[in-house]
């Protein structure tokens, strides 16, 4: 007998209650290039945070024993032959099929207890990323010397460049949804890595949120890969050309007012003079001033040139990335 279409109504207007993590595909993507001194415990760590997980170890032609390992303790091991960590991502970002993809170092440095609770986040609001912050929560010796205050000032830049940032733009530990990774176009090689991932959410304007989580200092007989002066010039290399390429307006109309500005300054001289004597006694000056100015005119049409192209490279960035179902659906 059929019911009611009032009942029916009813049906149809209940709560759609958050599917449990679970009911996802869940895959734990870890990078490594010699971590066999703590790779053991991040895959048994990680195994029982999260238990229907698929734990993937990418190695990074390493020399000791992080893929014997590895495989010992369970995790799917696969190889990426081209050397940096960015390289590894564009890799996994490729070949593992998931719902959600929780990323994270082989070095034991982050907690792996961490990962339910960025997992339900996104879950529950529907997020395409969730960053572990670690900059509240760390141990002494967690930060070398230095790179708390480049993460600091790299993280002020990137705001700074695109209106928004986040309070950890170099942290390894994220939990993305299938649409952001199947989106992502993994340019980087390195360690800059971490910032075009910031980038990407950014640029397209993503539901995204951070979640505090513990750093631990790395184990003994474990030594970081990151060189802080050389990776640090990289990230700041590469959010400059991010900006460049993501704000050509803006980019293209510093230069342009810096070469006005210069060529107003030399030429303000010699236009007093000549109004003065009715003489230009500086002649190469004159030319470069208006060389400048040329310059400068050309810059800003450039930056009106790229910034419609790059609106329109956004929209097909923005149409690749809904065209992938969301987390949930």
């Amino acid at each position: 007998m059929r019911g009611d279409p009032a009942d029916r109504r009813i049906e149809r207007d209940k709560p759609v209650t958050t599917a449990a993590p679970h009911a996802h595909r869940l895959a734990v993507i870890l990078p490594c290039y010699n971590e066999e001194a703590a790779i053991t415990a991040v895959v048994r760590d990680f195994r029982a945070a999260l238990p229907q997980a698929v734990i993937y170890v990418y190695d990074n032609n390493s020399r000791d024993r992080t893929v014997e390992l590895a495989r010992a303790a369970g995790a799917v091991v696969r190889h990426e032959t081209r050397q940096g960590k960015g390289q590894v991502v564009r890799r996994m970002f490729a070949d593992v099929e998931a719902d959600i993809y929780v990323l994270a170092d082989g070095d034991g440095t982050y907690e792996a207890a961490s990962a339910p609770a960025m997992v339900a986040k996104l879950i529950d609001e529907r997020l395409d990323m969730v960053v572990g912050s670690r900059l509240t929560t760390y141990e002494g010796e967690a930060f070398r010397r230095g790179h708390r205050f480049g993460n600091d000032l790299l993280t002020g830049f990137l705001g700074l460049c695109f209106g928004r940032t986040f309070t950890d733009i170099l942290s390894g530990y994220r939990v993305f949804s299938r649409r952001y990774v199947k989106s992502f176009p993994a340019l980087s090689t390195g360690f800059e890595t971490e910032t075009e991932l910031s980038v990407h959410a950014l640029e397209l304007r993503m539901p995204i949120a951070e979640v505090v989580t513990p750093y631990k200092a790395r184990p003994a007989g474990s030594a970081s890969k990151l060189r802080t002066y050389r990776d640090g010039f990289r990230i700041l290399m590469m959010i400059l050309n991010l900006f460049k390429e993501e704000r050509p307006l803006a980019f293209f109309s510093i230069i342009a007012g810096i070469l006005g500005l210069a060529a107003v300054a030399l030429a303000y001289p010699i236009v007093m003079t000549f109004l003065e004597t009715g003489l230009v006694p500086r002649f190469p000056t004159a030319i470069l001033s208006t060389g400048l100015m040329i310059l400068a005119s050309l810059s800003l049409t450039c930056g009106f040139v790229l910034d419609t192209v790059t609106h329109g490279r956004r929209e097909m960035k923005r149409l690749a990335y809904l065209s992938i179902p969301p987390t949930g659906n």
